[in-house]
């Protein structure tokens, strides 16, 4: 499977409740060979715990094991994803090499013995994780595993703005920082697959000036990329 990041903003722009993100975070780990995904936002908050809410297709029982806040500090794939902002393709060494066997042997009854996670940290303290699951083994194939982690990154970033959205609607800003035209501009041209250069000869400006004025909106936008950037532009109805 190809992942296209815009493709996959553009289908998510019309994700309303729980059961559409779940559905379409299910269909895409399905895609990818996976039975089992689980997508989480979080929100930092000074003086209080941090605020977080998910989907996932787990099992009922397996979900009161994971709600358990002492297993999720010795879990090395969790403890990974909070530290880090690179993927984990994980297995059961994974969890030996840190002394936590029992814990991945507890998780491997329900189907969870290997899989691929990543998580995003945003500007105001907004975090995404997703993570892919299944009981078979990962391909042997590294080629195929980087296919698989890219396209989850991929992914993630194309998703996650609608999982705040959905999840956590009170911690998102309504009202983005006002763009100028030109950033307007870059940001559309962007959404049509343009390159920075191609960008430039279409406004007439030079290359590192169409650049500035990508980055400077994918900053104002609160975004990681500019990819995330065209997906809350979509969102947000600044592009038409």
């Amino acid at each position: 499977m190809t992942v296209d990041a815009i493709d996959f903003g553009l289908a998510t722009l019309d994700l309303k409740n729980r059961d559409d993100l779940l559905k379409a975070v299910l269909s895409f780990a399905r895609d990818l060979e996976f039975e089992q995904v689980t997508a989480m936002v979080a929100e930092d908050r000074i003086g209080s715990e941090t605020r977080f809410a998910w989907v996932a297709n787990m099992p009922e029982e397996y979900r009161e094991i994971c709600e358990n806040v002492t297993r999720a500090k010795c879990d090395p794939v969790m403890q990974h994803c909070k530290r880090h902002g690179t993927p984990i393709a994980w297995n059961q060494t994974t969890y030996v090499t840190v002394d936590q066997g029992e814990q991945w042997e507890e998780q491997a009854r329900f189907g969870y013995c290997t899989g691929i996670t990543f998580a995003l940290h945003l500007p105001h303290g907004h975090h995404f994780w997703i993570g892919v699951d299944r009981d078979q083994e990962l391909p042997n194939d590294r080629r195929e595993v980087e296919r698989m982690t890219g396209n989850l990154m991929l992914f993630a970033v194309s998703v996650q703005e609608a999982a705040m959205q959905v999840l956590l609607p009170t911690t998102r800003e309504r009202v983005c920082a006002r763009l100028t035209p030109r950033e307007l501009d870059t940001i559309r041209w962007t959404m049509e697959g343009k390159t920075a250069w191609e960008v430039a000869q279409i406004l007439s400006i030079s290359e590192q000036t169409a650049v500035r004025h990508l980055n400077n909106a994918t900053h104002k936008l609160g975004c990681v990329n500019k990819h995330h950037a065209v997906v809350k532009a979509l969102r947000l109805g600044l592009l038409h």
